[in-house]
């Protein structure tokens, strides 16, 4: 895997990237076992959104604003979340929860910080590129200056942790390409339990 640094004075703490997160053939198999799954629109309140996921571990219920069980992990998962933990310093078990999303050709992600009930968050690319832009939290006008943002390229991964995780908000601007996304979250204390599972994962 190779470590890339982009605009090293611009990046937050807690922002990290890595190009050849995965090589291509473990690319070519995720793929494929994606290929199975059953990704439907998502939902947020009155707004559809143009991406299609399907949510493991948890989801989030934008109606009632909280989190809810979903499916367990799946075992094809189970590799690249070691992966992952081991990257960020966590224990595999401690990402609760994995999201697989696909984004057409021409579908946006709007700005936002992921929802309070999770922590640390990885996210790995496959098959298109795509531009994961920043902005500070709370944002106003005069902050454009610190706006930046980081081109993913396919089989990469990034962590957003600490201020990169709660002080930036972030969004990806209409895709050029057909991309596919993998993110995996660790748990924070707003989900009941949670802090009993880490301390066992911990043990």
């Amino acid at each position: 895997m190779k470590q890339v640094e982009i605009f090293p004075q611009a990046l937050p703490p807690g922002l990290s990237y890595r190009e050849d997160f995965i090589s291509v053939d473990e690319e070519r198999q995720l793929l494929s076992e994606i290929q199975r799954l059953a990704l439907k629109e998502s939902q947020y309140r009155q707004y559809t959104a143009r991406r299609r996921t399907v949510n493991y571990g948890f989801s989030y219920d934008f109606t009632h604003l909280q989190s809810k069980p979903a499916p367990p992990i799946p075992e094809f998962l189970t590799p690249l979340r070691a992966r992952a933990a081991q990257w960020a310093d966590v224990r595999p078990e401690n990402f609760v929860q994995a999201l697989i999303a696909e984004y057409q050709p021409g579908t946006p992600l709007g700005w936002h910080r992921d929802v309070p009930d999770f922590e640390v968050v990885v996210g790995i690319s496959l098959a298109g590129t795509a531009r994961l832009r920043f902005r500070p939290y709370p944002w106003s006008p005069e902050k454009k200056s610190q706006v930046f943002a980081l081109e993913l390229a396919p089989r990469s991964a990034y962590i957003l942790r600490d201020q990169a995780r709660w002080g930036w908000q972030h969004h990806v601007p209409p895709t050029k390409e057909l991309r596919y996304s993998i993110t995996f979250r660790t748990a924070s204390d707003k989900i009941p339990g949670s802090r009993q599972q880490r301390s066992l994962a911990r043990d």
